[in-house]
């Protein structure tokens, strides 16, 4: 599962996703913090060819279901698995309804445990281009009427992958977040709650590199 990811450069955004943002957002996130997600746009002129078509926002990194009574929940449901996405009480209702998002990434982390220690090691594309993990968004009313964004992150199971069956504590279940190759990214922000299973697989392995780092 991961929970620590850095955020790209609104350059990065631009050159992966042709939009820019006026938004902010730190590079260094955890569940709970404030990071940028990519969603289709849902206010845009059909007569203006030159419309953006997706928007960036700025949203908790945890899913906040209609009914959270506060942000604290967005440190349990930052992550959604795919097999119980579509029943878990905190996700069902995005899922249902296909709120699909894009959560860009420059890179994961996750714990090496080979040594006996956790090491922790940034996880990234090969050619350096930025991560478009599979998400869903949420629009939440905080109790002072406060509207916030949220987003997960959806995983698969990793058992068998190559490079990430070397992560988290021995005996543990091993997980992937969902990278898409960029072919897909428009498809899956498009795509119905009956196709969005489709997309759930893992990223191949030679196309990401993992270099041991100390946290910051």
């Amino acid at each position: 599962m991961c929970s620590h990811y850095e955020a790209p450069s609104r350059q990065s955004m631009l050159e992966a996703y042709g939009i820019a943002s006026e938004e902010t957002w730190g590079t260094d996130l955890w569940p709970g913090y404030i990071g940028p997600f990519v969603r289709p746009a849902l206010e845009t002129d059909p007569h203006d060819e030159a419309a953006p078509t997706l928007e960036v926002l700025t949203g908790t990194f945890g899913l906040l279901p209609s009914w959270a009574k506060d942000e604290k929940l967005a440190r349990r449901t930052y992550n959604a698995r795919s097999e119980t996405v579509a029943s878990k009480p905190s996700f069902r209702v995005a899922w249902r309804q296909a709120r699909h998002c894009i959560i860009p990434a420059a890179a994961i982390y996750e714990p090496d445990w080979r040594s006996g220690k956790a090491v922790p090691t940034r996880i990234c594309r090969r050619d350096g281009e930025a991560m478009s993990l599979a998400g869903l968004w949420e629009r939440w009313t905080s109790p002072n009427g406060e509207i916030v964004h949220s987003y997960t992150m959806l995983t698969v199971n990793a058992d068998d992958h190559p490079l990430m069956r070397e992560f988290h504590r021995p005996g543990s279940e091993k997980r992937i977040v969902v990278i898409l190759p960029q072919a897909q990214v428009h498809a899956w922000l498009i795509a119905t709650a009956a196709d969005s299973a489709a997309f759930l697989r893992q990223y191949p392995d030679e196309r990401l590199t993992a270099v041991p780092r100390p946290a910051r």
